[in-house]
């Protein structure tokens, strides 16, 4: 089976990149939507969805009044157990629809290339089992998920922030940093947003450091991706988790 993949960029300047190519190299069909500029299509022939990041908040609904629709839709797929990934924003907004919160982080924002560590419960996850301890992660925002939705378990966390993946309904996904970025993309981030980008610690987004890092992160999130393909195939088990009513936001 060819599992069809809807692909949700709410953002131009963060497409779906590296992650895009795993996910394709290991079998998947991916269908990008911007919702932006397109309705968000129904979920019906979609055997798993992806949600990528952006500059905008997750409840920025003034200025961005499709974010409720991508909510929505993150809900629905959660609900109905169909496999589902946010990554950074994507992240934000699977919390946020699914009954969490996000805020602005209070210890300020996180950027550059870091790592983040799995929790109890994810080395028995199909997707995190096989992953290593301690996990290569690119981060580049501002806002956190300071509460997660209600019956979300924790897969990874960072001293900083301890929210920084998590599984809700067995299905859904949710990363508080980014795994698809190039280092073409995060030095565009910087050069955009240098009041975030000169909070990285010194050195931490120069080019070769960022290469090195991006070489780290392929290494620790392709085998990642193609297990999501897998999961999406029907060839992988979800996690035994009892169906939950979800709350729209």
């Amino acid at each position: 089976m060819t599992p069809r993949l809807l692909v949700v960029q709410p953002d131009d300047t963060d497409p779906p990149a590296s992650l895009g190519t795993w996910l394709t190299d290991a079998g998947a069909r991916l269908d990008v939507v911007r919702p932006a500029a397109e309705p968000l299509p129904e979920l019906a022939g979609y055997q798993g969805v992806v949600c990528l990041g952006g500059e905008m908040g997750a409840m920025d609904d003034l200025k961005h009044p499709w974010l409720r629709d991508v909510r929505q839709l993150l809900a629905s797929a959660v609900g109905n157990r169909v496999p589902t990934l946010g990554v950074c924003l994507g992240g934000q907004l699977l919390a946020a629809a699914t009954g969490g919160r996000v805020v602005v982080g209070d210890a300020g924002p996180e950027v550059g290339p870091a790592m983040v560590a799995k929790r109890d419960v994810a080395w028995i996850d199909p997707l995190f089992g096989e992953q290593p301890m301690v996990l290569d992660v690119m981060h580049f925002h501002v806002d956190t998920i300071d509460r997660l939705p209600p019956g979300a378990e924790l897969m990874a966390s960072s001293h900083k922030y301890p929210n920084q993946a998590f599984r809700i309904n067995g299905c859904g996904y949710g990363l508080q940093f980014h795994i698809e970025t190039t280092t073409e993309i995060v030095l565009d981030w910087a050069r955009t947003a240098p009041e975030v980008a000169v909070l990285a610690r010194p050195g931490e987004l120069d080019k070769d450091r960022l290469d090195t890092a991006h070489e780290d992160i392929a290494e620790t999130w392709r085998p990642f991706a193609a297990r999501f393909v897998r999961l999406a195939a029907g060839e992988l088990a979800m996690a035994d988790q009892a169906r939950t009513t979800l709350p729209l936001v």
